[in-house]
């Protein structure tokens, strides 16, 4: 951690789907925005200790469970900040604003009608994402059976699906993108494309993943806010670029040894945690993953998991 940033540690308190926020007195930094609350923590403190304090202190709760979120880096013209925010799910008491602050419970999908600090932008990506991006297989793998076992998937819970179809010419691979887009949003689920912004908008679906290349060659972000932005990443430059093109997470990998690249250089959790660190959006793990190894990538500051193999056909999350 960078000893000269400020470490602010907030809550994203989760109660049936809607997220508690509070409004910063009009006197305040970033004074009459809302935000997740929390505040600084003390010397002596770590995160967790803080969390809790900030909690009853604020909202008069007392905390029972939580796990890191997102933490990130930001730049304010007056003050530099690393916010550190975890997701709470369980808490005894009733929240109220127990400094005098308004507070109010809002729906998780309508975060972004309400005027937020800036570095709150990447917190409400990371509320809004699942635990699992899945990335398809190629469909000339799986023949006729591709879009039932997609549909195994997204039934198990997946939310998220990159369609990844590197052996399908243009007219086929949007022909097959509109039958994913279908099932995808009739169960629920999100698609971003590996194409082009034009392909996005003729299949309509619901964004666009960068290659490593792609996002080499962009010097700002090529769909706009309507759209969801992912991109493959594998070092600190990459993960860089990304947040200057404005991608809204990355997958950063890999992470651990795969059978698809035996050799090849693995990151190991230590490293990952460290870019993931320094980065302004949320991140997935992908390399090797195992549905067990979600708490792990957690704690080591992931969004959760990218996965092939480990997310397809697979009958329960």
């Amino acid at each position: 951690m960078n000893t000269s940033r400020q470490h602010i540690v907030a809550a994203a308190i989760v109660r049936d789907g809607r997220v508690l926020l509070a409004r910063r007195h009009a006197d305040a930094h970033q004074g009459g925005l809302w935000e997740f609350p929390g505040g600084k923590v003390e010397r002596g403190e770590d995160a967790r200790t803080a969390l809790a304090r900030e909690l009853d202190e604020e909202l008069g709760i007392t905390l029972e469970s939580a796990r890191p979120l997102i933490a990130l880096p930001h730049d304010y013209s007056d003050k530099s900040i690393l916010l550190d925010v975890w997701r709470v799910d369980g808490f005894a008491g009733e929240a109220y604003g127990r400094e005098g602050q308004p507070v109010t419970w809002v729906a998780i999908d309508q975060l972004q009608r309400h005027d937020f600090p800036r570095a709150n932008l990447p917190v409400i990506t990371a509320m809004q994402l699942p635990a699992h991006y899945l990335i398809t297989p190629d469909p000339m793998t799986e023949g006729d059976q591709f879009l039932k076992r997609l549909e195994v998937s997204l039934q198990a819970g997946v939310r998220l699906v990159q369609l990844r179809a590197k052996s399908l010419a243009r007219p086929e691979y949007c022909e097959l993108a509109v039958e994913v887009k279908a099932l995808c949003h009739r169960l629920g689920a999100r698609l971003l494309l590996n194409g082009t912004a034009d392909m996005v908008a003729e299949v309509g679906a619901d964004g666009r993943h960068l290659s490593g290349r792609e996002l080499s060659l962009l010097s700002r972000r090529p769909l706009d806010s309507d759209y969801q932005l992912s991109a493959s990443c594998h070092d600190v430059a990459e993960l860089k670029r990304a947040s200057d093109v404005g991608v809204d997470f990355a997958v950063l990998s890999p992470v651990m040894p795969t059978d698809t690249h035996l050799g090849a250089e693995t990151l190991g959790w230590q490293q990952f945690e460290r870019l993931v660190e320094a980065s302004p959006m949320p991140v997935y793990a992908l390399g090797g993953m195992r549905l067990a190894d979600l708490a792990t990538a957690q704690g080591a500051g992931a969004q959760g998991l990218a996965a092939i193999g480990a997310l397809w056909n697979l009958d329960h999350l």
